[in-house]
């Protein structure tokens, strides 16, 4: 194994080892003069090297053999000045020192501007200026090593978190974000630079409240908010904000998103099986109970029918009859939507499945007037569906996006977009949007805002879905409109 050059300025070295002198200089009486008042300097001990060839000085700078480099202005065609830019450009970090024969403050500008450490005229060099500016280098050498080791050390945790991790200013306008932050945007990191963290908030009431907190506290820690994406898409996560000052007494803002939507998902998913199992329980104990009544009534009217002969009570026994059947068959339903639904499971694409659905829904579309915009991936998104059943719950979707939607300016939104392992389909639309309330219980059998409506549909969709292994969320502002995501896993 082959050990890696070690220098002075590493402060695991021993102060014993001498230090390495490189000095790049075209004339040989200027590189002695030098040499004379380096090896003069007491108490060090110094190995020193000439150089008086550009490309040598750049090749050796390269391989870093050194511990500090001395560079001479003129250099043949080339000019100290340029060395000291392509070592740089290289990523040389050890300290480089540019010397003249005449002071000009320009160059001294340039060159301190470029990385050069110090800037020395030729004809004031001597001992007591070389040992200071070399212990000097050395020293800040080492520090700036130290803070670059740092530096990487935390750009590596930073770049590598998968939670969001960014800087912004006072308005929580992105000044830097790593890799995770975009992901969960899905905007590039200079679009970010763009955009304030407060315009990506779901609500703007929650976006002037955590604003107004921040102003006053300089700190908002473990707070739940909905962020949305570039798509659209509602995101759950915890967001810590605390306020900075940096050493030029500058003010900012850090940040650290955690997004929790999978976890919100798998919560909300949970209790609706859970509410809709102690449902299903309720009703078979019920329909069992009820039933047992409902047969005797029914088996009387039979019996009471053949001896009664008056035609009054022929109408009345018959309105029992109806009636028995209506709630017999009411129960039915109920059990019907608190069972998993039978499917059968065949590979078929998406985009057929939604144009089918809009096909069954394209006279209620054409009748209001709504525009509709598809937007597919160009290959076939295949799943593992029962296109008929999955047309039902596209459909209940559909419908309530249609009676939504205003007439004549109404929109539907029907995009399909692949998602790591799944497909996603976005059914937008821009009608009155669903209160934050309602949204909880949008899927339960019977529940609706509607005058005419039994709230059967959703509870099926829900239902359908489930037997697909696929998720649905809900997001909604009133007066903007409503947007249903589901995530079907791919079958490629």
């Amino acid at each position: 194994m082959t050990l890696p050059l070690l220098k002075n300025n590493d402060s695991m070295l021993p102060s014993h080892l001498p230090t390495r002198v490189l000095i790049v200089e075209d004339d040989e009486d200027d590189y002695l003069l030098i040499e004379a008042c380096i090896k003069d300097i007491p108490d060090k001990k110094f190995l020193i090297d000439w150089c008086y060839n550009y490309e040598e000085a750049l090749k050796r700078i390269a391989d870093s053999g050194y511990d500090i480099y001395f560079i001479d202005y003129l250099l043949g065609e080339k000019t100290g000045l340029e060395l000291l830019r392509d070592a740089v450009a290289l990523g040389c970090e050890d300290p480089l020192v540019l010397l003249t024969g005449i002071g000009n403050r320009d160059v001294d500008i340039q060159a301190m501007t470029i990385g050069a450490v110090d800037f020395l005229i030729k004809s004031e060099i001597n001992t007591e200026k070389l040992e200071r500016c070399i212990r000097y280098a050395l020293e800040r050498s080492t520090h700036i090593r130290a803070l670059k080791a740092n530096e990487r050390k935390f750009r590596n945790i930073f770049e590598r978190s998968k939670d969001a991790v960014f800087l912004a200013d006072g308005d929580l306008v992105f000044r830097d974000a790593n890799n995770a932050t975009s992901d969960l945007f899905k905007y590039g990191r200079d679009e970010l630079q763009q955009l304030s963290l407060y315009f990506l908030f779901a609500r703007r009431d929650a976006a002037a409240l955590l604003k107004a907190r921040l102003q006053q506290t300089g700190e908002v820690e473990d707070e739940e908010v909905e962020l949305m994406t570039r798509t659209k898409e509602k995101r759950n996560c915890i967001l810590s904000l605390s306020r900075q000052t940096d050493p030029a007494g500058d003010t900012y803002i850090q940040g650290i998103i955690h997004d929790i939507t999978n976890l919100k998902r798998i919560e909300r998913a949970t209790f609706q099986i859970e509410k809709l199992r102690s449902t299903a329980t309720l009703l078979r104990t019920l329909a069992h109970e009820v039933r047992n009544p409902l047969t005797n009534i029914n088996l009387s009217v039979e019996q009471l029918k053949p001896e009664l002969n008056s035609e009054d009570a022929n109408i009345y026994l018959d309105i029992i009859a109806r009636n028995c059947g209506r709630i017999d068959g009411l129960i039915s339903e109920l059990l019907d939507l608190s069972r998993p639904a039978e499917i059968s499971l065949q590979r078929v694409p998406l985009q057929s499945i939604v144009d089918s659905t809009l096909a069954a829904a394209s006279d209620r579309i054409s009748l209001k007037g709504i525009g509709m915009e598809l937007n597919y991936p160009e290959h076939p998104a295949y799943i593992m569906a029962d296109m008929e059943k999955l047309k039902i719950a596209f459909l209940n979707i559909v419908i309530n996006a249609v009676e939504a939607v205003p007439n004549q300016a109404g929109r539907i939104n029907v995009t399909i977009r692949e998602d790591g392992g799944h497909y996603k389909v976005f059914i937008n639309d821009n009608g009155s949007g669903i209160p934050e309330e309602n949204i909880s219980r949008i899927f339960e059998p019977y529940f609706t805002s509607k005058t005419n409506g039994f709230g059967l549909g959703l509870a099926a969709t829900w239902n359908i879905l489930q037997s697909h292994r696929a998720t649905i969320d809900v997001n909604s502002q009133i007066g903007e409109g409503t947007s249903f995501v589901l995530a079907f896993e791919t079958a490629n």
